[in-house]
């Protein structure tokens, strides 16, 4: 199914599903994640700031626009109403100049 695929035509699974897909495949940025998160969930940027991720609702939006600098404590609280957890993920590609260090 393609990324495009509009929230009528998958189910919240194929939704999680092509979500943790792309996660995967590093894709995304975690504003374009955030922001996929709360559209499954059917909630506005106040609603899921607010009830689900216990954030003020300027951090959300920040963040789904890809400014801010989230903290740590922030991103596990992304993270975490969809079992995600935060980490170092190795990129696809290496550059020459870090495989010394």
């Amino acid at each position: 199914m393609s990324r495009t695929a509009n929230k009528t035509t998958l189910s919240s699974r194929e939704a999680k599903e092509l979500l943790f897909a792309e996660l995967a495949a590093g894709s995304l940025t975690i504003g374009q994640a955030t922001k996929r998160m709360r559209m499954i969930v059917g909630l506005t940027q106040i609603e899921y700031a607010t009830k689900v991720l216990k954030i003020y609702p300027r951090v959300l939006m920040d963040i789904e626009k890809g400014r801010g600098n989230p903290t740590l404590e922030t991103l596990e609280k992304l993270a975490r109403p969809f079992g995600l957890r935060v980490g170092f993920v190795r990129s696809a590609t290496r550059d020459s100049d870090q495989s010394d260090l």
